[in-house]
């Protein structure tokens, strides 16, 4: 069965061996999958890019997977957690839910129950977050448009949506041009594209819908 859309998984991991295994079934399946070997860079992915699970090993070097998914949920990343451990105590498992992880798999296990544990991750996240606030409006992630705060409905383009959708995700995140060339359209992409687009998206919604920060990239304005 494949991801009814491009739903992105980080994976923190540090068997590299057991990563490309995991990698390569998933992104088979039709998921963008980030990889981190260790906390620290699991940590940093967490913080500034969106995801909708979050497949995290219980020890790994630099900072423990359960310090992760509580410094994560801290700071209040809303990504579901599945926790990869070959923990499978009683004690283990609720340390792991009660850091703030949604599932517990157990080492060794099945990549068909693997897979089969995300989709429903991926529901969930799709359950609860049907709507991203932009401002005093909303972005209908199921009808791919704006609800303006006059109860107006403005249509975007696949593209509009995707880049307003990934700053509404993160709304307090300064995003590169980089980044969001890399993740919305392509890095052999034009390097001009994403302020092309974030035209379009002003032209549509105005100006203060996208906020420029000189030296640094964009992040979510108001309507």
């Amino acid at each position: 069965m494949h991801a009814a859309r491009s739903n992105r998984l980080l994976l923190v991991e540090d068997d590299a061996e057991l990563t490309e295994l995991v990698t390569e079934a998933l992104v088979d399946e039709g998921y963008v999958v980030d990889q981190a070997p260790d906390g620290q860079r699991g940590l940093h992915l967490g913080l500034t890019r969106p995801y909708d699970v979050m497949v995290i090993d219980r020890r790994l070097p630099g900072l423990d997977g359960l310090d992760l998914v509580i410094r994560l949920r801290s700071q209040a990343v809303p990504a579901r957690a599945l926790m990869l451990t070959a923990l499978g105590t009683v004690g283990d498992r609720i340390a792991g839910l009660d850091a703030g992880a949604d599932d517990y798999l157990v080492k060794p296990f099945d990549l068909e129950e693997l897979s089969a544990r995300i989709r429903a991750l991926c529901r969930r996240t799709a359950d609860a977050t049907e709507t991203l606030r932009v401002g005093a409006g909303l972005l209908d992630l199921a009808l791919r448009d704006v609800v303006l705060p006059q109860g107006q409905r403005v249509a975007l383009s696949a593209r509009e949506f995707e880049l307003l959708r990934v700053l509404a995700a993160r709304p307090n995140t300064v995003h590169s041009r980089a980044e969001l060339r890399r993740r919305v359209f392509d890095e052999a992409a034009a390097a001009s594209i994403v302020d092309t687009y974030v035209y379009y998206l002003r032209r549509k919604l105005g100006r203060a819908v996208v906020r420029t920060v000189h030296g640094l990239g964009y992040r979510l304005g108001m309507l």
